[in-house]
């Protein structure tokens, strides 16, 4: 068969797709979760064609962003494919977000288009003028929010997703041998960077799901025989508490990130599967950082060693944790549309957590912004949690601060435990354990915690929703727990 000829240019990204193409053209390259082949590597290569020529982006031009929001759509590496040939900037957005949220992503990034299905005309925006990029137009931009609820992207060259995409499958051990398993958001940085662009880079099969119920995702893992699966901590949780569970012959390696696994539930799930979890910590301004070989340290927010190719500095070295520096050849150029370079800027990135550094590795132990203040001394939510995680019967635990008009703030959580849990013997066993300042002011036991799609659970909302003036109202308790904290735990 004789296969397209790609059109590469200078493009690091489409370079590598090229080497991609000619080794594995006629293979299968994306399943569904039935294990029927969806496409073959030379069939997303005509796609991308498509999508460049007569497709949904045929009429945006060189430097304009098009948001994409389509969920975990088989057609994601065309489009990013297509996207990279014609200079489009491509701005991926979450399908769950709000019809407001996306708005204000649009608005701030300037969008010039958004595709919200991939065979449905691309929608043109307004973007309130033409971008100049100064010649260095990225090729995504990565949205987050960082430490206050306000978009921000940041911006990502084809080189930069190109190292990511290595650094991962070095550091992993992930090769065109294996198959991912893609359940998680590949819009997110997470997803995207384990799932899109190992499948154009390495040639990593994947099978894509949109399925994300439980007991669906461990029957499709079953059926398609994946041998990788990029999940989160909420997924191993409910896998360990599913009774009947299939057996997983295949599957070699179970990661988790978006958000700190607990290590009751890794020693639960490997208890049942016989299957270590290995912790991965990343950003979306610089890709990977740590990853957890080994799966063997017991402490709780530990995240290994960095990745291959990527060197840490802590600010304080002195100090019992403090920041790092990333550095790595994955680092985005920086913020957009505003810059920040106190926190990324010339191939650096300064994260916001907390670190303490050993010689077998990195483990969070908190973030700047997290840190409560009690009438002048500051706790770290961290710690606290790891106390009442420490307590039998406690399955998660968040900590945070509400306000107090005699302390500044007090230390307050939410906790998800076996039936018959009290608020006073887990009181009892944080005085026994902590200093009187950091022992939780009022402990609340909820059946679920709410998490957003990447897995992660946001302190600040938490502190909204349990705000010390709010809760004495029963509307407010009643509208919270209908919408939040009752019922199963859902995905």
């Amino acid at each position: 068969m004789a296969l397209p000829q790609v059109s590469v240019t200078h493009d690091p990204l489409l370079a590598a797709w090229s080497d991609t193409l000619r080794r594995c053209g006629a293979e299968p390259a994306i399943y569904d979760t039935k294990r029927r082949v969806l496409f073959r590597f030379h069939e997303i290569e005509e796609l991308s064609r498509h999508y460049e020529t007569t497709g949904g982006l045929r009429d945006f031009q060189t430097g304009e962003i098009v948001g994409i929001q389509i969920g975990n759509h088989a057609h994601w590496p065309a489009l990013l494919l297509a996207a990279l040939r014609r200079g489009i900037v491509v701005l991926p957005l979450e399908r769950t977000v709000s019809a407001q949220e996306r708005a204000s992503a649009l608005q701030t990034c300037r969008a010039a288009g958004l595709m919200t299905a991939p065979d449905a005309p691309t929608e043109r925006l307004d973007p309130a003028g033409a971008i100049n990029w100064d010649g260095c137009a990225p090729a995504l931009l990565k949205l987050t929010s960082g430490t206050t609820a306000a978009p921000r992207a940041i911006r990502v060259r084809s080189g930069q997703l190109l190292a990511d995409a290595v650094q991962i499958c070095d550091t992993m051990g992930i090769s065109d041998d294996d198959l991912n398993f893609a359940v998680i958001p590949l819009s997110h940085s997470y997803g995207f960077s384990n799932l899109v662009t190992p499948l154009l880079v390495r040639g990593v099969p994947l099978a894509i799901s949109t399925d994300r119920l439980p007991r669906a995702v461990l029957n499709d893992l079953a059926r398609t025989e994946a041998t990788v699966f990029p999940g989160m901590p909420l997924f191993y949780q409910a896998f360990s508490e599913m009774p009947e569970a299939p057996p997983l012959p295949k599957l070699r390696l179970c990661i988790s990130a978006g958000a700190p696994l607990p290590r009751n539930i890794a020693r639960t799930f490997q208890e049942k599967y016989r299957r270590a979890i290995h912790s991965f910590y990343g950003a979306s301004e610089c890709g990977g950082i740590c990853y957890d070989r080994g799966a063997t340290d017991e402490r709780e927010g530990f995240v290994g060693p960095p990745m291959q190719g990527v060197g840490l500095r802590p600010n304080d070295s002195r100090a019992r944790a403090a920041q790092v520096e990333v550095r790595s050849a994955a680092v985005g150029d920086g913020y957009f549309p505003e810059a920040d370079a106190t926190k990324l800027s010339n191939g650096v990135f300064r994260p916001d957590d907390l670190v303490e550094i050993s010689e077998s590795g990195l483990r969070l132990v908190g973030r700047l912004s997290d840190v409560i203040n009690v009438a002048g001394k500051k706790v770290n939510p961290a710690e606290v949690e790891a106390h009442l995680l420490a307590y039998r019967g406690v399955r998660e635990a968040v900590v945070f601060g509400r306000s107090s008009s005699l302390r500044n703030e007090e230390v307050t959580a939410c906790v998800v435990a076996e039936e018959g849990t009290k608020e006073t013997a887990l009181l009892e066993f944080c005085r026994q354990r902590l200093s009187g300042w950091q022992v939780p002011k009022r402990i609340f036991l909820v059946t679920a915690l709410p998490a957003n799609e990447r897995g992660k659970i946001s302190r600040r909302e938490l502190a909204a929703h349990f705000s010390a003036e709010g809760f004495r109202s029963t509307t407010f308790k009643r509208a919270v727990g209908d919408a939040h904290l009752s019922g199963p735990l859902r995905m």
